[in-house]
Order: C-alpha cells, then sequence, then structure tokens
C-alpha cells in the first residue's frame, strides 16, 4: 500500500496586515524567503515579515494555469480535494447560516455611519463612525454589548477611520478638514492634524507594515502619507488623483496602495518602505463618472485560489472583483455580482478566514437595504445568503476575526451585528 502524505499551511506561515489579510507562503517558498527588516516596524515596535517578489512569483504561477482553466475560475491546488474532504460536506450557504441578531446599537440614530470595523485579530471590540461627528467603540463581550467610549472632537462628519495594528490607536478623517489620532482606551484626542489646504478629509488607512504612517485622502483629489507621530506630511509621499479621494487600501505587504476616486478611477501607487514615497503606477477607469467608494485587498481569496485580488464597489449597480496580474497593480476584472448601488458610498469586505471549504465568500452592503453574501467561484446563483433587517442602504460589513459575528451600518444611523448560527 502506498502512502501519500498531504501537506497544509499552519497559520504560522501566514503574515497578517491590520486588515486582516493573510499572505501564505507559496509553492516553493519557505521560511529563508522572509526576511526581517527593521524599516516595517509599528508606532510601538512592531515587527512584519516581508516577501520577497512575493507578486512576480505569483504572476509566474498565475500565467502557468491561466490557459489551463475555464474563464473566470479560480487556480486549484493539488490539496485542493484533500481539502475539502477534511473540512466535511459542509456548503458555503451552510458555513454562512445566521442565527438571527445578536444586538442593534442605535446611539448613532439618525445620522448615517458609513464606516465600522472589528479590531484586528479580537472578537468583541467594534468600533464605527458617523456623520454626526462622533466615533463609538463598542464591546460585544462579556454581555450585555455596550458602549466602551464614544471619541468626540471633530467639528464636522466622520467619514473614515482605522485601527492601528495593536488596536490602541485609532486614526480618524472628518469633513471639518482634520485627520485626529485617538487613545482606544480612554478615549483621549492624542494629536489633531489639519489639512493644509483646508479640505474636507474623505479616506485614511495605515500603512500595514509601519503603523506609524498614515495615508489620507482629501476632497481636492490630493492623496498623502502622513506621519502620525510628529503629525507632519512625509515628503515624496503625495500624489494628485483625477478627483476626490473616496478609498484606500494597501496590499498585505505594504508595497502597493490602491486609491479610488469620484471620476471612476483607480490608480495604483508603488510604496517606498524605507522614505514613505509614493510613486504612481497604474490607472484603470472602471466606469467614467462612477464614484469608486470601497476597495478591499487579498493576498489569497482561499486557499486553494492564489490569485492576489480587489474587491471594489463603484456604483454600478455590481460588485466587481479584479485580479492582481503584476507587481505594479494592474487590475484585471474576474467577475462582478448584481446588487443595488447607483450612488450610496457602499463598502465590502472578504471573508477573513481561508476555508478549507469549497468556493471563497465576499460580503457587501446594498441600497436595497440588505447584507449580501457572495461565492466567488459559483458561475451561476453566486448568492450565499442574504441578511435583511436594516430600514436604509447598508453602508459598510465587517467581520470579527473567527467570523462568529457579523456587523453592518446603514444610512440610519442603525448598526446590527449578526450571530452566525454554530455547527
Amino acid at each position: 500500500m502506498t502512502l501519500r502524505f498531504i501537506f497544509v499551511f499552519p497559520a504560522s506561515l501566514c503574515v497578517r496586515g491590520s486588515h486582516g489579510c493573510c499572505l501564505a507562503a507559496g509553492a516553493g517558498s519557505g521560511r529563508k524567503d522572509f526576511e526581517e527588516d527593521p524599516r516595517v516596524q509599528g508606532a510601538r515596535g512592531h515587527r512584519r515579515s516581508v516577501s520577497r517578489g512575493s507578486y512576480q512569483l505569483q504572476a509566474q504561477m498565475n500565467r502557468a494555469v491561466y490557459d489551463e482553466r475555464p474563464p473566470g475560475s479560480l487556480v486549484p491546488t493539488s490539496v485542493a480535494e484533500a481539502s475539502r474532504a477534511m473540512a466535511g460536506d459542509t456548503t458555503l450557504s451552510e458555513n454562512y447560516a445566521f442565527a438571527g441578531m445578536h444586538h442593534i446599537f442605535d446611539q448613532h440614530v439618525d445620522s448615517a455611519v458609513p464606516r465600522l470595523q472589528f479590531a484586528n485579530d479580537d472578537k468583541r471590540l467594534l468600533a464605527c463612525c458617523s456623520l454626526d461627528g462622533t466615533l463609538s467603540i463598542m464591546t460585544l463581550s462579556p454581555p450585555p454589548p455596550t458602549v466602551k467610549v464614544t471619541l468626540k472632537g471633530h467639528a464636522g462628519p466622520v467619514t473614515d477611520f482605522a485601527w492601528s495594528l495593536s488596536n490602541d490607536i485609532i486614526v480618524s478623517t472628518s469633513k471639518d478638514g482634520t485627520l485626529r489620532i485617538w487613545n482606544t482606551e480612554d478615549g483621549r484626542c492624542i494629536r489633531e492634524v489639519a489639512d493644509p489646504e483646508g479640505s474636507e478629509l474623505l479616506c485614511c488607512t495605515f500603512q500595514p507594515m509601519n503603523n506609524n504612517l498614515t495615508v489620507v485622502g482629501n476632497s481636492k483629489h490630493h492623496l498623502q502619507v502622513v506621519n502620525i507621530s510628529t503629525g507632519k506630511k512625509v515628503k515624496g509621499g503625495s500624489s494628485k488623483l483625477t478627483g476626490r479621494v473616496l478609498s484606500l487600501s494597501f496590499d498585505a505587504p505594504g508595497r502597493i496602495l490602491w486609491a479610488g476616486d469620484d471620476r471612476g478611477s483607480i490608480f495604483s501607487f508603488l510604496f517606498d518602505m524605507a522614505t514613505g514615497k509614493l510613486t504612481k503606477a497604474k490607472r484603470l477607469v472602471v466606469n467614467e463618472g462612477s464614484p469608486i467608494s470601497s476597495i478591499s485587498a487579498r493576498s489569497w481569496i482561499s486557499r486553494e485560489a492564489r490569485d492576489p485580488s480587489l474587491l471594489i464597489n463603484a456604483c454600478v449597480n455590481k460588485l466587481l472583483l479584479y485580479r492582481v496580474v503584476d507587481n505594479e497593480g494592474t487590475l484585471q476584472l474576474k467577475r462582478s455580482f448584481p446588487i443595488q448601488h447607483g450612488s450610496q458610498p457602499l463598502h465590502s469586505i472578504f471573508c477573513p478566514l481561508m476555508s478549507f471549504r469549497q468556493g471563497a465568500c465576499v460580503v457587501t452592503g446594498s441600497e436595497d437595504a440588505c447584507v449580501y453574501f457572495f461565492d466567488v467561484e459559483r458561475n451561476t446563483k453566486a448568492i450565499v445568503n442574504k441578511l435583511q433587517g436594516h430600514s436604509g442602504p447598508v453602508l459598510d460589513v465587517s467581520f470579527n476575526c473567527d467570523e462568529s459575528l457579523l456587523a453592518s451600518s446603514d444610512t440610519t444611523g442603525m448598526v446590527i451585528i449578526w450571530r452566525r448560527e454554530q455547527k
């Protein structure tokens, strides 16, 4: 009898970025392909691993299999069937079935909640921002769920925020023209950084490998890297887009930044780890005049799908999934999924866990007041689940780290926590 051994990458070989993205070691790579770089330390000295040439390697792997698979399909690995067997016969529909509402937060009622996000690698801490000018940090356990602290100080609607890697800091942007840095434990505003042009600040994100650096987009088409330790702009860390900068996302290694504007364009930038300098690389016009309200990057969609990908909301009544085809951030449309999206700033996410189950799932808000789950591997009937309960367009969605809870927010100020059924 011949024994066959199947090896599966453990969690220890994953490099997790500030947005929960996971980059697993590819075929033919090992720990020797990763190096500790002293330049990629966060605000509290976090060291992260950096992969050499990951996109070139991935592009070669992708090119080798593109001609051998059906159009639009994902890349199967040699352990695909074994992985599915290990997971049992549970389908994605069963895996993402929800028992109902776990809790409803209404402290921002009558003012839209455009963004919400669970803390990094955390099950219980959730934050959201509101057009009423405040942010809330909520704790979901131990019960009952409560508002832990309210962040007050902005003089205008809060448009976006981001957790630091260690979850001790939140940065937020506002139409009052300021970036604020908050202590998440007591709610103190540590620093306020005014936009030099006096323009509205519309989006922000941390550099995943160095949380001293935050990228901010404003209403005068400018993108700027800011050192939050000094409150100063980084030399060479600015660029101009064709419209108001609405959305930002880094890849997991922090080398490529994508930015979307209200004219329908997505720009890719190469980020210099040592200096914080931005170099404009590529531009894609998704649909002329259609705002790019959300960009979400993922290195691997699932354990059996090696394509680095972007998930895009672009006010075209579709959720768009793009393939990243090279190390300059060039995009190629892979799939689209029908949703109601014509004008609201909707957001979407990749499910945070890479599963052994067949299929890969993404989640999005919609203007019909529903939350949709799509299986990106299905050619037909891609909807896995649909959650109803909001009374207005659903603007944002966020999973906690183990996918036991999903949070969603809407234009009426309601935040719903959904509990997944336990199998």
